[in-house]
């Protein structure tokens, strides 16, 4: 009789020639970054959407040949295999290396804008088709921070396909972004407008409610100025509070806004960093209420000196505002928020500093519909939630209890449902009484 030859099982596909298209996506995206290097000199000044596709182009075109191809590397299903031993997502050589580019580009936005001139000069042509003007430097931020989210937007897509809540999720923060964060504040810049953001609010968009700013909105822009306004009022004193009972924070933080949007996509990959000590919760609850405080103080102090013509004031409250701007709107925010991606997890930015999910945590922790449910009894306490948690939330202890999850820094991502192999955590919107399943475990 012959014997049987039991074939291994192989989850992945090894495949040359998936991992030869790869291996070219990423020569591609390394000759992008040289040129987009070599344009710093300024030889793009004269044939701007030529090098224009032959850096930003190359780049795109390089990062989507080496993520396409994973779909038919494995079947559908999260796989986070060597995440803790590469060298780019462990707080190795390569993460640190990229810390430092990322923090090196903020700081010269912020401080050394002519040094990126170039950049600048490459986006002319987009610039004066959508705006009407020539680029900027806040222009070729929002380009690359939309770039960067529709890109690894694609990623996001490909390695949760099997997941219709991080695929409408990813769709979600793509489209707001693009179209609420980008194209609209272009369009309006275009029509002599002011360039207002409609996906960001008060106190995150601090500005929006500052007396100059709702002054200069009804005096220049008109009835469209009015509304600006009216959004702004509606959107943080009405829709806020409403949406966040019904939903919790993930309606924003997870679904429409763009800090949350890149840290989702471009984020992704150092989720596993965020720092799950009780140290860091006690942090987090200081810093983040902290800046929450800095903001209403700094818009009350505004009013109550516009009120009074400066008399009462003079020019402290103007001082708040500038400090506000420096230290949270540029430092903490930007070179901090993103730059340190690979050093601190993807949400470094919204767990200590955003005043906005400060706000809207306050709402989910005492009057919200929504939950994480926990089924403790088929929890094996692998740990997976609590790995990829990038609030840093201990989410295996509430499992292991059967208790519900109702924390005010949870944004509702769902990733440590996705990654939880027996179905444990589920999200849910359900009666705001009875949330808090506390159980004596004396």
């Amino acid at each position: 009789m012959n014997a049987v030859e039991i074939q291994p099982l192989h989850i992945y596909t090894h495949d040359t020639t998936l991992q030869t298209i790869k291996r070219i996506g990423l020569a591609i995206l390394g000759a992008g970054l040289l040129m987009l290097l070599v344009t710093l000199t300024g030889v793009a000044h004269q044939q701007p959407v030529l090098f224009l596709f032959l850096s930003v182009g190359l780049m795109v075109g390089g990062s989507l040949t080496f993520i396409l191809p994973q779909i038919k590397e494995a079947p559908a299903g999260i796989k986070n295999n060597g995440i803790f031993s590469r060298s780019a997502t462990s707080r190795g050589i390569v993460g640190w290396f990229f810390g430092v580019v990322i923090t090196g580009f903020y700081v010269l936005l912020y401080w050394f804008p002519d040094v990126i001139e170039s950049w600048v000069r490459l986006l002319d042509p987009l610039s004066w088709r959508l705006r009407g003007e020539e680029a900027d430097r806040w222009f070729l931020y929002g380009f690359f921070y939309t770039l960067s989210i529709l890109v690894m937007g694609v990623r996001m897509i490909v390695k949760y396909r099997h997941n219709r809540y991080q695929i409408m999720r990813t769709l979600s923060v793509t489209f707001f972004q693009l179209a609420f964060a980008f194209i609209i504040p272009g369009v309006l810049r275009l029509f002599n407008q002011p360039e207002f953001y409609f996906s960001y609010f008060w106190p995150l968009k601090y500005q929006y409610l500052f007396p100059d700013s709702v002054k200069s909105l009804t005096s220049s822009s008109g009835g469209l100025g009015y509304f600006m306004v009216f959004w702004s009022v509606a959107m943080t004193f009405v829709a806020t509070p409403i949406l966040t009972y019904f939903f919790g924070k993930r309606w924003y933080c997870s679904w429409v806004c763009g800090c949350g949007g890149l840290a989702e996509t471009a984020g992704d990959p150092f989720r596993q960093l965020s720092d799950k000590s009780l140290r860091a919760w006690k942090i987090e609850r200081w810093m983040i209420h902290s800046v929450l405080v800095f903001v209403v103080v700094t818009t009350l102090l505004l009013w109550v000196n516009s009120a009074t013509k400066g008399s009462l004031l003079g020019g402290v409250s103007s001082a708040f505002a500038q400090a506000y701007g420096f230290l949270i709107g540029a430092v903490f925010s930007g070179i901090v928020g993103v730059g340190f991606y690979p050093l601190m997890g993807s949400r470094v930015w919204c767990r200590f500093g955003c005043p906005m999910a400060a706000v809207l945590g306050i709402m989910q922790k005492f009057k919200s519909r929504f939950r994480i449910t926990t089924n403790g009894g088929q929890c094996i306490s692998c740990g997976n939630c609590s790995t990829y948690c990038e609030m840093g939330i201990d989410v295996r202890a509430y499992a292991q209890k059967g208790q519900n999850i109702i924390r005010a820094s949870c944004v509702g991502c769902g990733i440590c449902s996705a990654v939880c192999p027996r179905g444990v955590l589920k999200l849910e919107n359900g009666p705001a009484e009875g949330r808090y399943n506390l159980l004596d475990i004396r």
